[in-house]
């Protein structure tokens, strides 16, 4: 995979290039969920429903490339964990244009925990629990942003060389471990959301 060996301004100012994108992405978000940003068309049930399962399907193929990346740059695979690590990042652009598509022009869910379904009898415990899982989910999405894309940025930019002389790996290490831990629990409350239990639109 080419990378940019020559001195250009995303290079000489990775920081810079990670802080405005990462305001973008922002701005890009809350405006959506503000309803400020109206980027998307209105869709209806069935397709917020067929989002929410792309949505998870493309989260857990995230979660897995971003592992076996991690995995290759442990065992000194530098072109395989480039791939793999791009490969990661372009899931979650997927997923974003989903999610605002479905936050933008559709509707949000609310767990509903009815008798009979499983652990019903505990739902005083099982509710915070879910909304426990989903906070840190939404959390640690928003804060792993300028995270995650500062390595990108690195990657991109620098050769493999170069990159040694930067903070890449430090900060690309707490970026998988946000990251996984995010897109983990993202897939657990959208199975008890959709498959465990059920919900309402909110």
């Amino acid at each position: 995979m080419a990378t940019v060996s020559t001195q250009g301004p995303v290079k000489s100012h990775p920081l810079l290039t990670t802080a405005v994108l990462s305001v973008v992405g922002y701005v890009l978000v809350l405006g959506t969920f503000a309803g400020i940003v109206n980027l998307f068309p209105p869709i209806g049930s069935d397709t917020v429903l067929l989002f929410s399962d792309l949505i998870a399907v493309i989260n857990t193929c995230a979660l897995t490339t971003l592992l076996v990346g991690f995995y290759f740059i442990r065992t000194g695979q530098v072109r395989k964990h480039r791939a793999a690590m791009l490969t990661a990042f372009g899931l979650i652009m997927v997923f974003l244009v989903l999610y605002l598509w479905k936050v933008g022009g559709g509707f949000e869910k609310e767990i509903v925990i009815e008798q009979g379904q499983f652990l019903a009898a505990y739902a005083g415990i099982v509710r915070p629990a879910y909304l426990v899982m989903l906070a840190i989910h939404i959390l640690l999405s928003a804060v792993a942003v300028p995270v995650v894309i500062y390595p990108v940025v690195i990657g991109l930019t620098h050769t493999p060389s170069e990159i040694e002389e930067t903070a890449h790996a430090r900060v690309g290490r707490i970026a998988v471990a946000s990251w996984s831990l995010s897109l983990f629990l993202g897939v657990v409350t959208y199975f008890l959301l959709n498959h465990v239990y059920s919900w309402v639109p909110r």
